[in-house]
């Protein structure tokens, strides 16, 4: 997006039960992003890798619950999860796009699961 199409965010809502961040845009557009997708599509390099060889299909995050929404300066938020991570910064760009692509972007994501033999389920404690 050019600097006059950026988005900005009218609503930026965490639920009581962690489990989603909900963003509207003074696009009109508003997206009920999962904190599983969330966290699975993380900008962070952890996630992303430095180029896009590295990036890392991230498995077992099935329960992950957001606990904190912390602001970037008037640009993003940093998210963290229950599992403490907390490295990715959400650019509103980025949420938008997360928004906006959401049904392709998660079926990429379940299709590497399957291909890599991971599961979304969390590990189970012995």
């Amino acid at each position: 997006m050019s600097a006059a199409q950026e988005i900005w965010p009218t609503e930026l809502r965490l639920p009581k039960d962690r489990k989603a961040l909900i963003i509207a845009f003074d696009n009109g557009e508003r997206f009920d992003l999962p904190a599983e997708y969330l966290r699975v599509k993380s900008p962070s390099a952890e996630v992303q890798g430095h180029s896009p060889d590295e990036r890392k299909t991230v498995p077992g995050k099935k329960n992950v619950m957001i606990l904190e929404v912390l602001p970037v300066g008037n640009y993003a938020v940093r998210l963290t999860f229950d599992d403490m991570h907390s490295t990715g910064i959400f650019s509103w760009d980025y949420l938008g796009d997360l928004g906006r692509n959401h049904a392709r972007y998660w079926q990429d994501y379940v299709d590497e699961l399957a291909a890599k033999n991971l599961s979304r389920d969390p590990p189970t404690k012995r």
